[in-house]
């Protein structure tokens, strides 16, 4: 049995972190990962390119049952910590809409980074370790397919459920149940959304097509980019949404943020009234998008001109445009989910050390526990906060 002072179940963004944080304060630390390469999820973030932070980080941007909790964490670490840490090694990054960094290269040079920086700090990382337990109050004995190890401080770092063929798992779960933490339910979060009926019929026709929305649920509004697609609805602001939504719920899409499309419609019939509705909004939207909705919204009239419209109907359409309402039937679920969320209860925890108030020495970090980001890099950044805050502290 081999003795370490930390022992870290977990070899992802969190994990990597606090092992590099622990480390440099010269603690014995083990990180045990249970697929063959620690950082996959960085690996294929971003497109390959990693959005690993955005540069307005705030406690807003944040989902929880308790939406303090991330405040000590975020503003103890923040972005521009991860930024001089990105820096040091000399990673190229540029920043895309909204403040989202991506790196320039590759998100290797990220998961290189981690590592140089466990390998300087002396840090310990075993992969494939398989069939996992805990025993042990104060002081832990994790047994393994690689040993079994003895700590005094142990760390959970195995994310949630989602992407599935990247190796998640619920063992960060059952064991905050073992050892009698309450953990709440988990659903997929930043996922795309799926349709039945016509709706489905309409998205899997215009596939692969995305124009700029609002898309709103539960009072919660993103404007963003919105992705047509074989199976519903995608792109950054269904993804945003998603957080937001409940089954059964309807979401609503504004088609033309930004513009006051009744009076636009009504000047364009005075301007130029032999023009069609479908000619006009072609201008503003996808050619396709355009054809469907005029079948959705208007089809009586597919061949009039804006002069035979009524101010009424042509309100009404207005209205459709940039309130449609539409029923999801449910998500894509946590096999295409960028993050889960629900998890381990946050006042179970201490928001300053993320150690469990019940038992001194067990720690849960990253998207184990209930905190969710936006998209755009805060579930990264929620991963290096809370691996530092446990990270200076075990």
């Amino acid at each position: 049995m081999e003795h370490a002072d930390v022992v870290i179940i977990g070899g992802g963004a969190a994990g990597l972190m606090c092992a590099i944080a622990a480390a440099r304060r010269g603690r014995q630390v083990i990180v045990l990962e249970g697929s063959n390469k620690v950082g996959k999820k960085i690996l294929m973030s971003g497109g390959g390119r990693c959005n690993f932070t955005n540069l307005h980080l705030q406690p807003t941007r944040f989902l929880s049952t308790n939406p303090h909790f991330c405040k000590s964490a975020i503003s103890s670490y923040t972005q521009w910590d991860f930024i001089s840490l990105v820096e040091k090694h000399n990673i190229g990054y540029h920043e895309k809409a909204l403040g989202q960094l991506f790196c320039d290269d590759s998100s290797k040079d990220i998961v290189t980074m981690l590592l140089k920086e466990c390998d300087d700090a002396g840090v310990r990382i075993l992969t494939q370790c398989t069939e996992i337990s805990v025993s042990g109050n104060d002081t832990y004995i994790i047994a393994c397919s690689n040993g079994s190890f003895v700590c005094t401080s142990l760390v959970i770092a195995t994310g949630g459920l989602s992407i599935p063929k990247m190796g998640a798992s619920d063992f960060g779960y059952r064991l905050a149940r073992q050892f009698s933490l309450r953990v709440l339910d988990t659903c997929a979060g930043l996922v795309p959304f799926t349709l039945t009926g016509a709706l489905h019929d309409i998205c899997e026709r215009l596939s692969g097509v995305s124009c700029r929305t609002t898309v709103t649920a539960a009072d919660s509004s993103f404007t963003e980019d919105l992705l047509f697609t074989h199976r519903g609805l995608s792109g950054p602001a269904i993804l945003q949404a998603s957080s937001y939504w409940s089954p059964g719920e309807n979401i609503e899409i504004n088609l033309l943020p930004g513009e006051d499309v009744a009076e636009l419609l009504l000047g364009a019939k005075r301007s130029r009234p032999r023009s069609s509705l479908r000619v006009l909004l072609t201008e503003l939207l996808p050619k396709a998008l355009v054809a469907e909705l005029q079948e959705l919204f208007w089809p009586e009239l597919r061949d009039h001109s804006l002069a035979e419209y009524t101010d009424e109907r042509l309100r009404q359409v207005a209205g459709n445009l940039q309130s449609w309402s539409i029923k999801p039937a449910a998500t894509e679920g946590y096999r295409t989910a960028e993050v889960t969320m629900g998890g381990v209860d946050t006042d179970e925890l201490s928001s300053k050390t993320m150690e469990s108030k019940q038992h001194p020495g067990l720690y849960f970090i990253g998207e184990v526990v209930d905190v969710t980001g936006h998209l755009g890099g805060f579930n990264f950044q929620w991963a290096w906060s809370s691996g530092q805050a446990a990270g200076r502290v075990v």
